[in-house]
This record gives structure tokens, C-alpha cells and sequence, in this order.
């Protein structure tokens, strides 16, 4: 039996230890589950801090009794992957791994009945449970925000819900719309016909498309109309009816730009709005139309709420390290604040005190005379 640890040091048997075997009958779908030089196992074992190892077609798992059940919960919901016909990357066990966590939010469903957006490139599931929520909200609700650090993958599965909507005859349109808000600099002049100089601030739209359908199919669609990819100045004055609107960057918009798109929504039509509340590009004092609308509509009955945090970060392990950090700044920032403010309340009672002792002696001299 090969042990496959990073390390060699012996792993202790505590009293809350636990070993578990499990077996994987087909001998063709094991190498896949394993990865490259066992590449998917020795993840598992850095991550959680379990041994792993395998001999045939079973692998033993040892270690503290949560983790022990959460690799073997993840190994699992691969194997079920790969039975599926899908592939299995470094991500995918990170993200097995992320969903298998005991410490998960009660109610969740279990690995096998989490939901999946089905496009013709295939399946795309969530790797987070914050992600398995907004799923389900795609799915269920005419409006969606979507609130939370870049790369939880907002757009992302907005998209993939968008496109799988319009292949599967459910919606005759898909629309996806940004504010044309330069982040912190000023380009000035672009050459180019109107459509030149807008596609660059909604690249980013399109690189999402290009991962859900094949180029020529979108190249195809978009000539047709049934794929619109247009600045959020475009939409004043339209009716978006039987079509799936997305609206990102939303925390660029203003009130009035918010209120107009919101406005647009027609029969049959779903519509999700994305933004991070951290990286506001309007001018300094104008308020954000996503934080405007999230405090005038959340509760509203078709309306649906998803906040992602850093926790929900799949773009690079490097990035959910550098939005955690930022909210651990922010939040230092808002307590310093927070103890200012209390000391300048108590230094203006000490001095308002203090005005009150000095008039008093005088109105009580007045008296006694």
C-alpha cells in the first residue's frame, strides 16, 4: 500500500480517529478519479489533513472523524461526476471538497440532489454552497441579485443559466447589459463605430458566452437577435419581454439608471442583477444604484437575494485569500471609526458637563440675593 501524504510523519490514532474504506468497482472511471500521479488524492490529504491511500480499486481514508467523512464525501460526489460522463480538474475536487464541509449551512441539499444548469457544452454545478443557493434561486425566481466579491461566479452562472434558458426554448431572448463606467481611469477618445467603442467594457460578457456555446453559434445568434449584448444606456424606453436579462457591474449603476432597468421587465422574462458593493466606479458621493435597490426591494415578494463572500471565491485560491484580507482591513477601518465616534460623544458631554457646572453657581448666587 502506497501512502500518498506530503509529509512522512506518522499520523497519531486518536480516541476521535477514524478509518474508512471505500470501493470503487470500475477499474476505468479509478485512474480519472485519482488523477496523475495520484495528483486528486494527495489535494484531498493537504487540504484536510487526512492519510489517503489506495491498493486496487479501494481507497482508505484515516484521520480526524469530520475530515474523514468529508474526503470521503468528496470522493464520492467525483466518482459520481465522472459516472456522468464529466471531468474531474483540480477545481472540481476543491469545489467537492467545499460542499461536502460539515460545518455547512442546514437544509442544504446533499451532493447527489444539487442542482445543476444543463447547456449543450454540458453541465455546469456549483462549487460552493453559496453557489448551490443562487442556483436554485436562477431557477425559481423572476428577479435575482446577486451580491458578492469577484470570482463566486455571478456572471458566470447567470450566463449559463441565460443560455441554458434560450437552447432549451424557455425564454425567445438573451440580453446582457453593463454600465459603461471606466474602473478608476480615463480613456478618452475611442476610434471606432458605436459598436467599437463599447465591446471592450463588455469583453467580459462575451468571454462568458464563448465558455457556454460555440463561437460561431454565438456569432450566429447574435445576428439574429436572439443574443443581445448592449450597454446599460440602451435599454432606456424597452419592454424585455419572454427573455432572460442580465445586468452586470450593477454597483456602477445610479438610482435613476437601477429604477429604469429594473423597469424593463415584461411577461415571461427572468432577470438577474450582479455587483460587488467593494469596487464602485461612480464619482465620489453619488450613490449606488444596486445598494439603493437592494435596500428599497429585498423582502419583496419574486424578488431573490444571494450574498456571496469570500468563502464562495472558485477564480484562484490566491483570491479568496486577497478579498478576505480587504474585509479583514475594512472591518478594523469601521471599529476605529466606530471607538472615534464614541470618543467625541463623550468628549462633547464632558464638555457640555462641564458648561453646565460653570453656569450653575451663577444662578444660584442670583437666587440668594
Amino acid at each position: 500500500m502506497t501512502h500518498l501524504a506530503a509529509t512522512s510523519v506518522p499520523l497519531a490514532r486518536g480516541p476521535q480517529d477514524q478509518a474508512v474504506t471505500l470501493h470503487f468497482p470500475d477499474n476505468l472511471l479509478l485512474p480519472l478519479l485519482l488523477g496523475e500521479h495520484d495528483r486528486h488524492l494527495v489535494r484531498i490529504e493537504q487540504a484536510l489533513g487526512v492519510r489517503v491511500s489506495c491498493r486496487g480499486n479501494r481507497i482508505a481514508i484515516t484521520g480526524e472523524a469530520a475530515r474523514v467523512g468529508q474526503a470521503q464525501a468528496a470522493l464520492k460526489e467525483l466518482y459520481r461526476r465522472l459516472q456522468r460522463g464529466e471531468g474531474v480538474a483540480g477545481p472540481d475536487v476543491d469545489a467537492a471538497m467545499r460542499l461536502a464541509q460539515p460545518e455547512a449551512p442546514e437544509g442544504r441539499l446533499p451532493l447527489a440532489d444539487l442542482p445543476a444548469i444543463r447547456t449543450r457544452r454540458g453541465a455546469v454545478g456549483p462549487r460552493t454552497a453559496g453557489q448551490a443557493a443562487y442556483m436554485d434561486l436562477l431557477g425559481s425566481a423572476e428577479m435575482v441579485f446577486a451580491v458578492g466579491p469577484a470570482g463566486t461566479g455571478k456572471t458566470y452562472l447567470a450566463v449559463a443559466q441565460g443560455v441554458a434558458m434560450l437552447q432549451a426554448g424557455r425564454v425567445d431572448r438573451l440580453v446582457l447589459s453593463r454600465p459603461a463606467v471606466e474602473a478608476g481611469e480615463r480613456l478618452g477618445f475611442l476610434p471606432g463605430d458605436m459598436k467599437e467603442k463599447v465591446d471592450p467594457y463588455l469583453r467580459p460578457l462575451y468571454d462568458a458566452l464563448g465558455d457556454m456555446m460555440p463561437a460561431e453559434q454565438v456569432a450566429r445568434r447574435i445576428g439574429t437577435g436572439e443574443i443581445e449584448v448592449a450597454p446599460l444606456a440602451f435599454m432606456r424606453g424597452r419592454t424585455l419581454a419572454h427573455a432572460f436579462v442580465i445586468l452586470d457591474e450593477a454597483q456602477n449603476t445610479t438610482p435613476v439608471q437601477m429604477k429604469m432597468f429594473l423597469t424593463r421587465i415584461g411577461e415571461g422574462t427572468r432577470m438577474v442583477i450582479t455587483g460587488d458593493p467593494t469596487q464602485i466606479d461612480l464619482p465620489p458621493g453619488q450613490r449606488s444604484g444596486l445598494a439603493d435597490a437592494l435596500a428599497t426591494l429585498e423582502g419583496l415578494e419574486g424578488i431573490g437575494v444571494v450574498r456571496f463572500d469570500s468563502s464562495d471565491v472558485v477564480r484562484h485560491p490566491l483570491v479568496a485569500r486577497i478579498v478576505a484580507a480587504y474585509d479583514r482591513r475594512d472591518l478594523v477601518r469601521r471599529d476605529g471609526q466606530e471607538r472615534d465616534g464614541q470618543e467625541r460623544d463623550g468628549d462633547e458631554t464632558g464638555r457640555a458637563g462641564s458648561r453646565r457646572a460653570r453656569v450653575a453657581p451663577g444662578k444660584d448666587d442670583g437666587t440668594a440675593q
